[in-house]
């Protein structure tokens, strides 16, 4: 992961220093901790690893980080899964409408997000990325792991002509997905 993330900088750094200044401090150990203390939760490694790196973009950034989506800071991310989670039941009656072991990463600005999947529903793959549509029904997975997804973004930076460069972009999969999943 480490790799992943140091190319990622690097990327970000060189192709889109205005965007990296917008891009947060990262998070210490002692404040990981205290989130996950106040949230009750025991946050994956490679999920800390990605915000000792950088947490999040500011909110006055609208520039997309990666699939027209922007990068959650931590508490934000973490506040957004609790009150989701509390809508289980009564607002989200369908199964997997939202699941409590989800936790958005990166949003539309809409109410959608791509998740970091602590369980692996649907597919058994714990730490997959899973995406929730508010409006949808779809909740496809569209990576197996956080470092998979973050190396495809690293491809397109290094793949894609700078006159191609959209800051709105969405990135290609990989054959296997994404995976299709409809919750009813």
């Amino acid at each position: 992961m480490k790799d992943t993330l140091d190319s990622l900088d690097l990327h970000i750094k060189n192709l889109r220093p205005d965007f990296y200044r917008d891009l947060q401090n990262p998070l210490n150990q002692q404040e990981l901790e205290i989130l996950e203390q106040r949230y009750v939760i025991q946050l994956p490694d490679d999920l800390k690893t990605f915000y000792q790196w950088k947490n999040g973009q500011r909110n006055t950034c609208y520039d997309a980080f990666i699939n027209n989506s922007m990068f959650i800071p931590l508490e934000e991310a973490l506040g957004i899964a609790q009150e989701l989670t509390s809508l289980i039941g009564t607002d989200f009656e369908i199964e997997n409408w939202w699941n409590e072991r989800w936790i958005p990463i990166f949003h539309n600005g809409s109410g959608s997000y791509i998740c970091y999947d602590q369980d692996g529903i649907f597919s058994g793959q714990e730490g997959q990325l899973i995406e929730y549509w508010n409006r949808d029904n779809d909740r496809n997975v569209i990576a197996p792991n956080l470092e998979g997804f973050l190396g495809l973004l690293n491809d397109y930076y290094a793949h894609t002509p700078n006159e191609k460069f959209d800051e709105f972009f969405s990135i290609d999969t990989t054959s296997e997905y994404p995976r299709r999943f409809r919750v009813k």
